[in-house]
């Protein structure tokens, strides 16, 4: 049976592979594979073969970690065990294995047991746990250094391997558990008691054998650094934390003689969980069956351009406002692709989001002035709104690229093409916009008690009423370019929610990414241009404070001209556009 197995995936394997390679004749994904391979090569593969430590020295993060090796075998495996702890709280069903709607025709009527299917998941598995484990294997060389990349492969594989036997053994546990008559909430408070009663074991050891954690200890970033490491070395937590311990030591090996050592006992482990998996007799085809029919229910949705899954069995989603019948066609195309992008975006979530981040402003001003917190957190906003301004176009998606499937539906509605263009982009500029706003507010609280000696309260709020007011006008130009570029490039733009996967589609994606990047930094030059000019000149005759926010209304003035001259090219573009003419496969 073992064969027959490894006979159906080495084929199944195989024949994607060729399938892939096949759709190589084409040239945008001929193309899109080798911008895709020069990626994955000089970002990843390029260090397995050329090492960090081999160019001179390890890498900061290397450098950071090293250090006492107890301490960081005992956070990997905390770690290792909060992923444990989930698995037996959060499942609420059935066991269930997910097998394709090919493999339910051909495997289960087939002459063969439910440890056969077992193994048929566990040896289906290896694939993407391989996958995962180079990953993993080039990001640890990258940015951990140490060891072998082949003892970090081995370690990653002994870890992923012995959770994905966990997640299924504690998956028959739990299903067995149900046909006993346990309620979820009681498997939930039992498991959580459990957990509970060990975080109180810790928590006594720790106020009887360590030095008391003051208010002042809380904002030295240094000093709760320095208490964990304690706690994790010392105590009853190494002692509690001792099997995921076993389990992690492959990986920290620093040599093959060490890491043979420390492999037999990982090993034992993966073989325990292995019998446990296999020995455990419980009925599981009929929730795999359901599993496997949700499954292809969902993928059919995708097709169909209904991401969530069945919209049969999709609830009612709350409007995010009142639509009234005689307003603009603009703001019902909005109101449409809001209530598209999911009830997250209603406005009394925002409007609460508003609310609690005041708060937070307020809290973090009564905090002392060398808090490394303040500046964490603060570093943490910007870094988070330069991402969003710069990638968030690509992930909130509720405009032509989600909607140009039913171009000929969006042609048949009396409006014009700008109109259309600008109803379907304001939907995520709204989105985005509201993020920015938010994080603005937790920059703005970050930075007043740490640069006020610097810089005076009363600039701050001016550079901040600037850049709130920008940021509309920066959202709408930056997703006028990737809905411009599928009306342009609809043969090799993804359009839609489903699309192909792989190096290929990978290089595709680069290859406008970089693009986009291009075009939104050559947008913004007239903008800089003009605040620059007219930032110097208020500054002369009227000083810093006036400067600040004038200039930004300038750049916004321009950046509105951009992105209107925008609108009406990607409404042009959008009334020229014919989809039955367009190859998209």
């Amino acid at each position: 049976m073992i064969a027959a197995l490894l006979y159906l995936q080495f084929h199944s394997t195989k024949n994607r592979l060729l399938m892939r390679f096949k759709r190589l004749k084409q040239p945008k994904y001929f193309v899109g594979a080798i911008v895709g391979g020069a990626y994955f090569y000089f970002y990843f593969f390029r260090l397995l073969l050329f090492p960090t430590g081999s160019r001179g020295g390890a890498s900061p993060l290397a450098s950071a970690m090293s250090g006492d090796p107890v301490f960081h075998e005992s956070l990997r495996a905390l770690i290792l065990f909060a992923i444990v702890l989930v698995a037996w709280i959060i499942p609420r069903q059935r066991a269930a294995l997910a097998f394709t709607e090919a493999e339910v025709a051909f495997l289960f009527p087939a002459p063969m047991d439910r440890r056969g299917l077992v193994h048929f998941k566990l040896l289906r598995s290896q694939l993407a746990i391989l996958c995962t484990v180079l990953f993993l294997t080039v990001l640890s060389g990258r940015y951990g250094g140490g060891a072998h990349w082949l003892i970090h492969a081995a370690g990653w594989w002994v870890i992923l391997f012995t959770l994905n036997l966990h997640f299924i053994g504690s998956s028959f546990v739990l299903t067995r558990l149900m046909d006993r008559g346990l309620a979820t909430w009681q498997r939930r408070v039992a498991v959580l008691a459990l957990a509970a009663l060990a975080a109180g074991l810790i928590l006594v050891w720790a106020v009887r054998e360590m030095p008391e954690l003051t208010s002042a200890s809380l904002a030295d970033f240094e000093a709760i650094k320095d208490y964990a490491q304690r706690m994790l070395v010392s105590g009853p937590l190494p002692y509690l934390l001792y099997p995921f311990r076993l389990a992690v030591r492959p990986y920290l090996a620093s040599d093959a003689i060490s890491f043979l050592n420390v492999l037999w006992p990982a090993l034992l482990l993966m073989v325990a969980h292995y019998f446990w998996v296999i020995r455990s007799d419980v009925s599981f085809e009929e929730a795999s069956l359901e599993a496997s029919k949700r499954l292809a229910e969902k993928v059919a949705a995708a097709r169909a351009g209904n991401w969530r899954g069945d919209s049969k069995k999709l609830k009612s989603k709350r409007a995010p406002f009142k639509l009234h019948p005689g307003g603009s066609p603009v703001v019902a195309l909005l109101w449409k692709n809001l209530i598209s992008a999911g009830s997250a975006f209603t406005m009394r979530l925002w409007l609460l989001l508003l609310l609690v981040f005041g708060l937070m402003s307020l809290g973090l001003r009564g905090l002392v002035e060398t808090s490394n917190w303040i500046t964490v957190l603060g570093v943490f906003a910007v870094m988070v709104g330069v991402w969003a301004l710069l990638f968030g176009p690509q992930i909130v998606r509720q405009d032509l690229r989600q909607d140009l499937p039913h171009a000929d539906l969006l042609k048949g509605f009396p409006l014009r093409g700008w109109q259309v263009a600008l109803g379907e982009i304001l939907a995520p500029a709204v989105i985005l916009t509201g993020i920015h706003w938010l994080l603005l507010v937790v920059i703005l609280a970050c930075a007043e008690p740490i640069a006020h000696d610097k810089v005076t309260t009363p600039l701050l709020l001016a550079a901040g009423a600037a850049a709130g007011v920008m940021l509309p006008a920066l959202n709408l130009l930056s997703l006028l370019i990737p809905n411009a570029s599928v009306l342009l490039f609809p043969v090799w733009f993804q359009a839609g929610k489903e699309g192909p996967a792989g190096i290929e589609a990978t290089g595709q994606r680069l290859i406008f990414a970089l693009g986009q990047l291009l075009a939104f930094i050559v947008a913004l030059i007239p903008a800089s241009a003009v605040a620059g000019g007219v930032f110097f000149l208020m500054k002369y005759f009227a000083g810093t404070l006036l400067a600040v926010p004038v200039a930004g209304l300038a750049a916004t003035l321009v950046l509105a001209l951009e992105a209107g001259l925008g609108v009406m090219l990607l409404g042009w573009l959008f009334e020229r556009f014919d989809l039955s003419a367009e190859q998209t496969n």
